[in-house]
């Protein structure tokens, strides 16, 4: 790997390499007198040294084999591998979400398992081989279903609010369901030192501090790897043991990464305290980076050279390497010979994997994305509760709520909730509000006194932290049921959903799964508390999510059905469901006059579901015009219909998708083609809401023939009290549309 000199000051991966031969004959000359360090069993010591030269291996491999386009991740680990001790000294049943700098961490969990081979299996995933078994070809992703290592792509943090939900579940987890790791497990998760500062860092670890306020349990290990800079921006100096050491609830420690013999004892008794004692611990884990960001990495653009060659002398590899040779254990010829034999097989089990298939279709790329098996979703959701504990929940017979009289959806969803914690022991419920006081509108009110505190519980006010307990909940096999008060505060935490849940089947080839059934309070309308944040009417955010259920009912009937079908969407094919219900709704029980009750529905039998995707259609007979909608444009398509049919004898049907994703444009399609005219009234804005879906599916299926409009609200930030109706999408507005569209 010869260069000339001003290619080599480029190339700081040959020259990392070389220094660390160098090293080694500098050891061998006897120009470096090695020390043996601190307490290490001597085989802990050789085998961990081995793992951090098999991940250097694997870096030096990428770059070499990246020019060849055998290889497509350039991201190394390099200066890490001393994160080797954790993967030593945890268990292969402790769950890990790991920092994408985690070699020499999963060369020592590898360990752990009979039969596998992790240079292999890593090149495959360099490869993006569709054998990789991580990922199935899609990410180059740190992964693996037998060692609990649960695949992440974060670059910002963002796993660790579900790794302190992960925690959480494991420490609720000895009360009457069965995790699937030892109740003694801990978490361990894993950061740069610039992803310390983010948002949902800090969110993570605020939780970890509340938690621990209230003495709750909470064995959570969280590794800052250290290196001192991100990309090119230096982390101020010691920035992360000022702002973390006095952290109120967080034990903190220390840790040298650099020198395995310095970092084994306090490595270890920090698992041990964690595992022990149940309680937050953040390992601070010094640490360099060697050979830039990634292959594309150019630091002397804004290093200069004594920096990195200060870095560069950081190497852990030299340290291990004189503790090795100082202890009797390798002599340095030997060190090197190991080496340079590992260095010839990754760049052999490269060759192969780049020989091996990968992924050449999109049915096959999106295969583990949304899952979805029809009958066992339909057989689940129509299983009912047992009844005895129906009727001792419900008080009576004559108190079940399919013998009750019709009611609002309010009422109903309540009742649906009641009928799932019934039916499976392991749902919970939880978010702002929903314990003693029932929820801002009452929705979840009686849950509390009925399943208790440990299956119905509030959280901290932070979104973020609601959507990472629902993620770690679901990975340890609960049924979580998180709520968001508002729809508009689901941007706070939009990324939990978009970024985490929703990738983690695709990112992980299915074998992992985080099921979640969230509940919104949404969309427009609503009197006397309104508002931008309390009234918002746009689900553009949800809607772009690539393999999120979204569903919207406008009526209580079915809401119920709805509810049992997404519950068993999560539990039958670990999807991740949005339910949104429309706050305006809540409490509305008329529809075209006062006191008419129309808007009251039947409690729908335990037996009974909604099979996906379908609408809900009424007059269907009519084929004057179409109207289709979804939520609060339910109700005011009806007046319209009535109206139109009364005043001017135009037959409407009207469509309420309740679905909006996946949308069944099939159904849409041919309703469409049997009416001559179709209006859509989308209560969102104008840009990014169901409207244009579903105009573009019309399109698409060639029925742009007829006259076809749009009615949304604007696109403004919707204001206090009745300001608001301005912004809003009217029930006047879709008349005159429906008028003008069918003269």
């Amino acid at each position: 790997m010869s260069q000339s000199s001003g290619a080599r000051q480029i190339n700081r991966a040959e020259v990392v390499d070389l220094a660390f031969l160098d090293h080694l004959r500098s050891i061998a000359a006897g120009r470096i007198e090695p020390e043996r360090g601190g307490a290490i069993p001597d085989r802990d010591l050789l085998e961990l040294f081995d793992s951090q030269m098999v991940s250097r291996q694997l870096d030096l491999m990428a770059r070499v084999k990246r020019l060849e386009n055998k290889v497509f991740y350039t991201i190394g680990s390099s200066g890490h591998e001393g994160n080797a001790l954790l993967g030593r000294l945890t268990r292969s049943t402790d769950p890990a979400f790991l920092h994408y700098r985690s070699g020499g961490f999963m060369a020592e969990r590898y360990r752990k398992a009979e039969g596998q081979d992790f240079i292999r299996d890593t090149c495959l995933s360099f490869a993006a081989a569709a054998e990789d078994p991580a990922s199935g070809g899609r990410h180059k992703v740190w992964g693996s279903q037998p060692l609990w290592v649960l695949p992440q792509t974060s670059t910002i943090a963002s796993h660790l609010p579900k790794a302190v939900g992960t925690a959480l579940a494991i420490a609720r987890g000895s009360a009457g369901h069965d995790l699937p790791v030892p109740e003694d497990s801990l978490v361990v998760c894993s950061f740069g030192d610039a992803s310390l500062n983010h948002a949902t860092a800090q969110a993570a670890l605020n939780t970890c501090a509340w938690t621990r306020h209230q003495n709750l349990p909470l064995p959570i290990l969280m590794v800052c790897e250290d290196n001192g800079i991100g990309i090119s921006v230096p982390t101020p100096n010691d920035w992360v043991r000022q702002s973390i050491s006095s952290r109120h609830g967080i034990e903190y420690r220390q840790a040298d990464g650099l020198d395995l013999t310095r970092g084994y004892a306090p490595v270890a008794e920090a698992v041990e305290d964690c595992r022990r004692l149940r309680r937050p611990v953040f390992l601070h884990l010094r640490t360099t980076r060697l050979m830039g960001h990634a292959g594309t990495d150019f630091e002397i653009d804004y290093r200069p050279m004594a920096e990195l060659e200060a870095a560069e002398a950081l190497d852990p590899l030299m340290r291990s390497a004189e503790r090795v040779v100082a202890r009797g254990l390798m002599r340095p010829e030997e060190i090197e010979q190991r080496y340079e034999a590992l260095r010839r097989q990754c760049l052999a089990e490269a060759d192969r994997a780049d020989a091996r298939p990968r992924l050449t279709t999109r049915e096959a790329v999106m295969a583990p994305l949304a899952p979805y098996h029809p009958a066992e979703v339909m057989a689940e959701a129509r299983r009912a509760p047992e009844r005895d504990q129906r009727i001792e929940a419900f008080g009576s017979e004559r108190g079940l709520p399919e013998n009750q009289p019709p009611r609002h959806l309010a009422i109903q969803i309540n009742r649906a909730l009641t009928d799932l914690m019934l039916k499976h022991p392991e749902a919970l419920v939880f978010g702002e509000d929903v314990a003693r006081k029932g929820g801002v509108y009452t929705v979840t009110r009686g849950l509390w006194e009925r399943f208790g505190r440990r299956r119905v519980f509030n959280t901290l006010l932070d979104e973020t932290t609601i959507l990472g307990l629902a993620q770690g909940f679901g990975s340890m096999g609960y049924l979580p049921i998180p709520e968001i008060q508002y729809l508009a505060y689901f941007h706070n935490a939009c990324d939990q959903i978009r970024g985490e849940a929703c990738s983690l089947q695709f990112f992980s080839n299915g074998q992992y799964r985080n099921p979640m059934l969230m509940r919104i309070a949404s969309l427009g309308y609503q009197r006397g508390f309104g508002g931008h944040f309390h009234n918002d009417n746009s689900i553009t955010a949800l809607r772009d999510i690539p393999g999120l259920v979204i569903g919207c009912p406008s009526r209580a009937d079915d809401a119920v059905n709805m509810l049992r079908t997404m519950a068993a969407l999560a539990l039958v094919d670990g999807r991740v469901c949005a339910f949104l219900e429309p706050i305006a709704l809540y409490m509305t029980k008329d529809l075209y006059e006062r006191d008419d009750g129309q808007w009251c529905f039947d409690y729908p039998p335990p037996n009974e579901a909604l099979e996906p995707w379908a609408p809900r259609l009424y007059n269907e007979s009519a084929d004057d015009l179409l109207i289709v909608t979804f939520g609060n444009g339910v109700p005011m398509a009806l007046r319209v219909a009535r109206r139109l049919a009364e005043e001017y004898s135009i037959g409407a049907r009207v469509m309420d998708l309740r679905w909006i994703k996946p949308m069944d444009k099939q159904a849409l399609a041919e309703h469409a083609s049997a009416c001559s005219s179709v209006v859509v009234f989308d209560e969102g804005r104008p840009d990014g809401g169901v409207g244009e879906a579903v105009l573009t599916a019309l399109v698409e299926a060639g029925l742009a023939d007829r006259p076809i409009k749009r009615v949304t609200g604007a696109d403004c930030y919707i204001p206090l009290a009745d300001a608001a109706n301005l912004i809003l999408a009217s029930e006047s507005e879709l008349f005159e549309a429906c008028l003008s569209t069918c003269a």
